[in-house]
């Protein structure tokens, strides 16, 4: 089962979330998903963009089939078909908003980063739901050594938000900016609750991890807020 150590995870409430930034955002939010459902809740997996088709037969077509995924304690993804891609895109506004009255959880991918573990987001992105009441951000730790060139989609806009050029090699304080800008990932969240996932921290030495936390918390993210994940720590 999925171990995150956000204070949403138990408090039993109603969320919307939405997961924004670099690659891992599918990852994190089906252990998310996975896990609320083994705890006996109804979890709802959309995208506003677009997501991979599961495989697992979690994808429900309508309410019957999410409600029928739903009774067997599994989470259920909705989505509109691409037939050409096949990819999921948003699901048709008449099975959101029904299924969103009956859903303990919903979690939502809000932007794509086509693999890379950082990005900085076009003038469309994020897409996210209005109701959202939940940001979740996720950079990958093995942006870490290579150039905003090699391991940030849209390397350009990055360089100039940092100040620098495409082929500088990003530090810890470079990604640091990207997740705290309201021109990165902070885009648009507004008066939502931001959190921070920093995924494969298993590809880092312990001290950059520890710099990567001790820069968010500097500048004002709670450290009850950041998860330091580790690949294969989604298992207890």
């Amino acid at each position: 089962m999925p171990v995150c150590p956000f204070d949403f995870v138990n408090d039993g409430k109603k969320h919307t979330i939405c997961l924004v930034g670099g690659g891992g955002k599918t990852t994190v939010m089906y252990e998310l998903a996975a896990m609320w459902a083994a705890c006996g809740r109804k979890v709802l997996v959309l995208t506003s963009t677009h997501i991979l088709r599961p495989v697992d037969g979690s994808f429900a077509a309508d309410a019957a089939a999410v409600q029928d995924l739903w009774q067997q304690g599994r989470y259920a993804v909705v989505g509109t078909p691409e037939l050409s891609t096949g990819k999921l895109t948003a699901p048709p506004q008449f099975l959101y908003e029904a299924m969103h009255l009956q859903a303990d959880v919903i979690l939502c991918e809000a932007d794509g980063s086509r693999h890379h573990p950082c990005k900085v987001p076009a003038a469309h992105e994020p897409v996210l739901l209005p109701d959202s009441d939940i940001v979740l951000a996720v950079a990958g730790m093995d942006a870490l050594g290579h150039s905003l060139a090699q391991a940030c989609q849209r390397p350009q806009p990055a360089a100039e938000l940092l100040g620098c050029s495409a082929e500088k090699i990003i530090d810890a304080q470079m990604l640091a900016a990207l997740l705290l800008s309201a021109q990165g990932a902070r885009k648009n969240v507004g008066t939502r609750t931001y959190y921070i996932v920093l995924n494969k921290c298993d590809l880092i030495k312990a001290a950059q991890q520890e710099e990567m936390r001790r820069l968010l918390v500097g500048e004002g993210i709670d450290e009850q807020k950041i998860w330091l994940r580790e690949r294969g720590d989604s298992k207890c």
